[in-house]
């Protein structure tokens, strides 16, 4: 194994030989607001990287991964955003669903999902979110009912990322008729290319459609396909949480200080630097940033034993918030001219482009109030918030 900085190195040498040619325009493309941007080229490079051996990395070797320890993740997900590479096609299915596999799957499981997950071949989504269940994941209605060797699923799901580009859905189900709240819920492995599944893409305020509505009309999946045992998908759901705030959230801050140190050059350059209360602004910002690291950082001892704990959701509360308060903060740095769209009929910059998506950044993955309940009741140990 590999030291860590001969890991960086290693990676860094290679995105620095490999993001060129035909791979070289699409450095930057597709971050959040703009999933739309060169899709099929971006698949095409998670293929380039599969080949390589530079998907999974932090997934045992027996599943196809490279075994990298937790430091060595990290170092992978900074140098990936630190060369301004594209955003990942198959983020879902390496680093929620094959994680998840690994925990709780079977060996068939394994040995039918894994594989093309680690080769880019086969894209996944997430169907928890329903309309009268987005935070509130306890109050799945999706029903799922055994008949003979498969189960059937009936219902919706809602706010579905980048389910029109993906081939499959794990899915949290109700599967004990009578049963309420965490009980007698399931998780599925559930094909999208197929009779009784409908799929349609929610215009954002961006203009573009990452989410969108799923329709689940008599669908069916194999029996094999349950996670775990029939009743238990409540368990097996937070876990594949947990690995969504994993190490890659260390990429994703060299994006928000990317973000940060090109708005201060803005405010520098326009004078908006000159106004006290947005220099304070700033300043409260990159404070922020170091926190938001210090968060992680922290969080990766829950990672080194299998799946973050409830302590993760102080860091989801906190990079979201001040993800969210950046996209504020920049159009009160661009001033009037950001209220103005760069081209017809809706062609938005970056900054316009950030604080319009960064307004979700505090609902999906778990709501800001569903955080702090969690903080709540599991760390600090108070009485449960009461439901009917």
């Amino acid at each position: 194994m590999s030291s860590v900085e001969e890991f960086r190195a290693e990676i860094r040498g290679w995105l620095a030989a490999n993001l060129t040619g035909a791979f070289a325009g699409l450095r930057g493309r597709g971050g959040p607001g703009r999933e739309h941007e060169a899709f099929a080229e971006r698949l095409e490079w998670e293929r380039h990287m599969a080949a390589a051996g530079w998907t999974c990395v932090g997934w045992p070797e027996e599943y196809g991964g490279r075994g990298a320890t937790i430091e060595q993740q990290v170092a992978f997900h900074e140098e990936y955003a630190l060369a301004d590479a594209p955003a990942r096609v198959n983020h879902i299915g390496e680093q929620l669903l094959g994680p998840t596999l690994v925990a709780f799957g079977t060996p068939e499981q394994r040995a039918r999902f894994l594989p093309p997950i680690v080769a880019a071949e086969e894209l996944w989504c997430q169907g928890y979110s329903e309309p009268d269940a987005g935070s509130d994941l306890a109050n799945v209605r999706t029903r799922a009912v055994r008949e003979g060797d498969d189960w059937v699923v009936t219902g919706q799901k809602i706010w579905t990322s980048l389910a029109h580009e993906s081939q499959w859905c794990f899915v949290v189900a109700r599967t004990e008729p009578g049963s309420s709240r965490h009980k007698g819920l399931s998780y599925l492995l559930v094909p999208l290319d197929q009779p009784g599944v409908e799929i349609r893409p929610i215009t954002q305020l961006t203009g573009t459609s990452e989410f969108n509505e799923v329709f689940f009309d008599g669908a069916r999946t194999r029996a094999g396909h349950l996670v775990g045992a029939p009743g238990d998908g409540w368990r097996v759901a937070m876990a594949t949480l947990g690995f969504e705030r994993g190490v890659s959230t260390l990429g994703q801050q060299v994006g928000f200080r990317r973000e940060l140190e090109t708005l201060i050059e803005l405010a520098e350059r326009n004078g908006a630097a000159d106004d006290p209360l947005i220099r304070d602004r700033l300043a409260r910002a990159w404070t922020g940033l170091e926190t938001i690291r210090c968060n992680a950082l922290r969080m990766l001892d829950g990672v080194a034993a299998g799946a973050p704990g409830p302590e993760a959701s102080i860091g989801k509360i906190f990079w979201a918030t001040w993800h969210r308060e950046l996209g504020e903060l920049a159009m009160d740095v661009r001033g009037a001219d950001g209220m103005l769209a760069a081209g017809k009929p809706y062609d938005l910059d970056d900054w316009q482009r950030l604080f319009l998506f960064s307004r979700s950044d505090t609902i999906y993955a778990g709501s800001n109030e569903i955080q702090r309940n969690i903080i709540a009741e599991r760390v600090l140990g108070l009485p449960k918030e009461s439901r009917p």
